[in-house]
């Protein structure tokens, strides 16, 4: 066993990942209001990066176009860097998003990330709508590579199609994953990995030692670089943040029952709306989840950037009320900071 120092938060990096929830009696229109307020503010907070996520056919998430999202933040913003958690790779064809890609960091030069995953961010009726007759993500590495073809100045002679705008600008290039097959493939290529334990706790740690154990030096890195994303709700007290952690939980519920709607606000006691068997679900799909006042949460994010060595840590905050969500990444942002 590597026996390596412990991390206080101060060694770690902190970011956002925001999913532009739609919440029960509003609109995307009021999402993305919400969502350039919070990227204003957590700039303001020293969070290093602020990512949105492509996902289609679901009431309460509003960043399906995530391009033009990502736009409309940094264009909103001054300096905190903007970016995909990620494009779902096989929905698009690599030229368009090399394309788009290659636009956003023409307008914001410096402040642009791509994180790209292979799973589709819907169900497979919306997936069929998305793709055709493309593949189901077996083509995955293909995609990538020609994806980092478009990017590389190198294959401009050579590559009689190019991406205009986006040949030879560099614009960080991230695999994203919930399983061991992006973290593997994040780790030949030597590119830095971003897993989303906010959905997928079990497989955290075995994902995350794949990825290193796999690791190969790059070009673009010599040792690797993992983010994990974790769902964080911060309070005042205890109590609080377990009330305000029940939208999350109904979310999840929506997801087991196949009842997908919009975000629900906060209820007194989710026991009375789940069943036992739901409730076990919700208890392992969010075991990594952290909630509590700022003295649990500090000690729950040290546990959890110890247990995943994390280079950085993003934090997913799926909360009702726009103010009390603000709160929570405050809270959170005093503690890396302290």
């Amino acid at each position: 066993m590597v026996n390596r120092e412990k991390k206080s938060l101060s060694d770690v990096s902190y970011s956002v990942l925001d999913l532009s929830p739609i919440k029960k009696g509003s609109t995307a229109r009021e999402s993305f209001k919400n969502t350039v307020d919070l990227a204003q503010h957590v700039e303001k907070w020293g969070y290093k990066r602020y990512w949105m996520a492509e996902h289609h056919n679901m009431p309460g998430i509003a960043s399906s176009a995530t391009s033009l999202l990502i736009g409309h933040v940094a264009a909103h913003t001054s300096a905190i860097r903007v970016g995909s958690g990620g494009i779902m790779l096989p929905n698009h064809a690599p030229l368009v998003i090399a394309e788009q890609f290659g636009t956003l960091e023409s307008l914001f030069p410096g402040r642009i990330d791509l994180g790209v995953g292979r799973a589709p961010g819907t169900d497979q009726l919306t997936a069929y709508a998305l793709r055709r007759d493309r593949s189901d993500g077996q083509d995955f590495p293909e995609q990538l590579a020609e994806l980092r073809a478009y990017f590389d100045p190198e294959n401009a002679s050579d590559m009689r199609v190019k991406a205009i705008p986006g040949q030879g600008l560099q614009v960080p290039l991230w695999l994203l994953g919930s399983s061991g097959y992006s973290a593997q493939l994040a780790g030949l290529l030597g590119l830095p990995f971003s897993f989303a334990s906010h959905f997928s706790p079990e497989n955290t740690l075995p994902a995350l030692a794949l990825y290193r154990n796999s690791f190969q030096p790059s070009d673009l890195l010599d040792k690797p670089y993992a983010i994990v994303c974790v769902n964080v709700i911060a309070a005042d007290d205890d109590h609080e943040a377990e009330k305000l952690s029940t939208s999350l939980q109904q979310h999840h519920l929506g997801i087991i029952r196949n009842q997908r709607g919009h975000l629900q606000p906060p209820v007194e006691n989710i026991d009375e709306i789940c069943s036992d068997y739901e409730k076990a679900i919700l208890a392992q799909r969010l075991s990594t989840s952290i909630i509590g006042s700022p003295e649990t949460v500090k000690a729950k994010l040290e546990k959890f950037a110890n247990q995943t060595n994390a280079d950085e840590i993003m934090v997913n905050g799926q909360i009702f009320d726009h103010e009390a969500r603000l709160h929570s990444f405050e809270i959170v942002a005093n503690l890396f900071r302290n």
